[in-house]
């Protein structure tokens, strides 16, 4: 078993969870949609921002020669991060909606028509959803759906025939409702045996988990900064160079030329024709440092943690609220992330967070950019509250004890 985290230690490392909201302790679980950041990130971005700053690949000045190689080195660190063997695969974005926006604008453009075909499923964010039905609007290239069953696992049940002549299977590596986990190494191997690429949204399971583009099978796979202890305004494309390569410019302007004439214009080489403009250079540091930080308490103790904070909650909350809760997605830890979704006591979502912020508990009310799985679910929204290395049991008895007051205020 790995060894457990030290999460006062850890939460020392974080300036936002000292503070008090509304006369409490902050109790921070909204992870999911965006993670809070250590000083080392902080302190990462400061000392570029004071030492370094200049725009890169442009000059030759030293501090241009600084900057360069602060991006660059991030580029391989994020490699590495990955298990990529060439940085070159990796292309730096505003977020993770950007590069699945480039890989269906660019590749998908590119490649597919009528008569083609694109896998999702229904438990997808609509970073994965909407430019697809984009590209399905401007070329005519059908939407193919991986439906779940009640247990909010993917129904797996007709993959073969969903697979049968499909180009591209489009994945989330974690609900970020339900907390899924899909075995997404299996659908690849399926999807790959069918002819068909694999694009893998990686946004909720890379800051959990140790990944490994490998193992994972995947030909595509984006995340976001934000997510993982990093700034956000900067995302990652990784994607096969032989992929890269045959793909068009997305964005056009500075930076992602060869040359320019009044003809024409011929690319740049790998990454860079993906990166048109000046790169969110100081972001990009501080996602090195996250990954850094990361790797320094260790993916695989965070996974063994959050997964005990999820088997702490799904028992904490069934056992005092009984039907009063209703919690969505799998019961077995093995396969959710540290994720809850759930309606409460005919509350509505945002009433109920209102509520609990009074308590300094931050869960997050809404649809969660998942209206199709919502409607599967048969709800409008739902409150989720989300964990991750800095939270323990005591956020998880804080957000009970928060539910027990909201209860008693709207039975008034």
């Amino acid at each position: 078993m790995s060894e457990p985290l030290d999460v006062a230690a850890i939460r020392a490392d974080f300036p936002i969870l000292s503070t008090t909201v509304h006369d409490h302790r902050l109790v921070f679980l909204d992870s999911a949609a965006s993670s809070q950041r250590p000083r080392a990130v902080l302190d990462a971005m400061e000392q570029y921002a004071t030492e370094s700053h200049a725009n890169v690949h442009r000059a030759a000045y030293t501090l241009a020669e600084r900057a360069t190689n602060a991006m660059e080195s991030s580029r391989r660190r994020v490699a590495r991060f990955v298990g990529a063997s060439d940085a070159d695969e990796v292309v730096f974005t505003k977020n993770a909606t950007e590069s699945l926006n480039l890989v269906a604008r660019s590749w998908g453009t590119a490649n597919l028509g009528a008569g083609d075909a694109i896998v999702l499923s229904v438990a997808e964010h609509h970073a994965n959803i909407v430019p697809w039905l984009q590209l399905s609007e401007a070329t005519g290239v059908e939407l193919r759906w991986i439906p779940i069953d009640g247990d909010g696992r993917l129904d797996l049940s007709g993959l073969d025939e969903l697979l049968d002549g499909a180009a591209l299977l489009s994945i989330t590596a974690m609900s970020n409702v339900l907390g899924t986990i899909p075995p997404v190494a299996e659908l690849a191997q399926r999807a790959h045996a069918a002819g068909a690429l694999v694009c893998v949204d990686a946004c909720q399971s890379v800051p959990h988990t140790t990944t490994d583009i490998t193992a994972l099978g995947a030909d595509f796979l984006v995340f976001s900064g934000h997510k993982m202890c990093g700034p956000d305004g900067v995302g990652v494309l990784w994607a096969r160079r032989e992929l890269l390569e045959a793909m068009p410019p997305f964005l056009g302007g500075g930076g992602m030329i060869l040359d320019v004439r009044t003809d024409g214009f011929t690319p740049a080489a790998i990454p860079h024709k993906f990166e048109a403009g000046t790169p969110p250079i100081t972001e990009i540091v501080g996602l090195a440092a996250a990954i850094d930080y990361l790797e320094s308490i260790g993916l695989d103790r965070i996974r063994a943690h959050e997964a005990r904070l999820t088997e702490y909650a799904l028992g904490l909350l069934g056992d005092r609220f009984g039907d009063d809760l209703r919690i969505f997605g799998p019961t077995d830890v093995g396969c959710r992330g540290g994720i809850v979704s759930f309606a409460f006591a005919d509350i509505h979502p945002h009433d109920l967070s209102q509520v609990l912020d009074q308590h300094g508990v931050c869960v997050r009310p809404g649809h969660h950019c998942a209206k199709p799985l919502m409607r599967v679910l048969g709800v409008g929204a739902t409150a989720r509250a989300s964990w991750y290395l800095y939270n323990d049991t005591d956020d998880l008895d804080e957000l009970a004890d928060a539910l027990d007051d909201a209860r008693s205020f709207f039975a008034v």
